[in-house]
């Protein structure tokens, strides 16, 4: 019997990657939903392809114009997830979940109790949301994947030991495009520079995030919540190459590491396929970058964002959703080019520490809605600033 499977985000790069993955063994595998939010023709390519007869457009507009440029198709067209349900009657095998940004954590949440197995890449929803995630995912006994890499590997490497078997993990971070360059040439730095990624292909928002390393302190989050460790126990290495993902050191005196080709299909095959006997095809073991690895603690004076990790509470809290909304904002602003890069940074640094957020942090967030309404409230107090 093929296994059911619904990717929610297909359009974007987990998405295709995911779809990468069941092309080359579509004998296996049945896609019952694709969702985008604007990217009609893109998912409507994707239908037709694996024979996908249930789409979501998120977006109001984008729904309205597939209504009326697929009129005559037989696909089932929705315009937003509360029809989950509707579509997903019986419980899938897998759903992926990798929608960018917060509007992530909704669906997320409403997918949990449809799936057997969720695989969630939206760091968002993981990082503001995760002890509503965790109640869900326990309430309905479905089985959690995380697939970022650094995740994964932890994960994987995690398998029959638990939290009192370790000393520390180190996630690795490649530095971006700005590891070598002097602090001094910062104030040159373009929008077109701090979009070319050496080592990975990504979208817009989370490449400045790498660039800035904000994308590290995301992670360091994300490992904290998923693995219930302080922060104290987890670790930021510079890793120029991406091979090392993560690194980890037991009490017994091991020490064990998980490396592959920066390629996010790698993690995303071996979430879909845990402990199966398939295979996907890599390169060999790469000795050059294995004997030269470079790992390195992170020069904070050139990434001060770095230092936002030992502020943060280790309780879930609200404040989360204030970093990720003033990240958010100002990344937008500086691929508008409305700030510099070094004013991207220092404008963080200074929100999030004003007194009516820091609040936040002795604050849990009890249901989605407190998450999306601080998130409103935050948005709007930064277009008051006029910035």
């Amino acid at each position: 019997m093929k296994k059911k499977i619904a990717i929610l985000g297909s359009t974007g790069s987990i998405g295709e990657n995911t779809l990468k993955i069941i092309k080359r063994d579509k004998k296996n595998f049945e896609v019952n939903l694709l969702t985008t939010n604007k990217n009609i023709n893109k998912i409507f390519k994707q239908a037709k392809e694996f024979k996908v007869k249930n789409l979501i457009i998120s977006d109001a507009i984008s729904y309205r114009k597939a209504k009326i440029k697929f009129r005559k198709s037989r696909i089932n067209i929705y315009g937003n997830f509360n029809y989950l349900n509707k579509i997903i009657k019986n419980k899938n095998d897998i759903i992926m979940s990798s929608i960018t940004g917060l509007n992530g954590l909704s669906p997320t949440l409403k997918s949990i109790k449809l799936t057997k197995k969720i695989l969630i890449a939206n760091k968002e929803s993981i990082i503001c949301g995760w002890n509503l995630i965790n109640k869900e995912l326990k309430k309905n006994n479905t089985q959690f994947v995380p697939v970022d890499s650094e995740h994964f590997s932890i994960w994987s490497l995690l398998q029959n030991y638990n939290s009192s078997n370790i000393e520390k993990i180190y996630i690795t971070a490649s530095g971006g495009p700005f590891l070598r360059l002097p602090k001094k040439k910062f104030s040159k730095i373009s929008v077109k520079k701090a979009l070319n990624h050496p080592n990975w292909s990504m979208g817009k928002k989370i490449s400045i995030d790498s660039a800035t390393l904000m994308n590290k302190v995301f992670e360091v989050i994300e490992a904290k919540n998923i693995f219930s460790f302080d922060y104290n126990k987890i670790s930021i290495l510079t890793h120029p190459k991406s091979y090392v993902h993560t690194i980890i050191k037991f009490k017994n005196g091991l020490t064990k590491l998980l490396l592959h080709d920066p390629d996010m299909k790698i993690p995303i095959f071996n979430s879909i396929y845990v402990s199966n006997k398939n295979k996907i095809k890599t390169n060999p073991l790469n000795l050059k970058i294995l004997n030269n690895l470079e790992l390195k603690d992170v020069d904070t004076k050139k990434f001060p964002l770095v230092k936002l990790l030992k502020i943060l509470p280790n309780n879930p809290s609200l404040f989360e959703t204030v970093l990720i909304t003033v990240n958010d904002y100002f990344v937008f602003k500086f691929l508008d080019k409305k700030i510099n890069f070094q004013e991207l940074v220092k404008l963080i640094l200074k929100i999030t520490n004003f007194k009516e957020f820091q609040k936040f942090k002795k604050i849990k967030p009890k249901n989605i809605d407190d998450i999306y309404e601080l998130r409103n409230y935050v948005s709007l107090k930064l277009d008051s600033l006029g910035i």
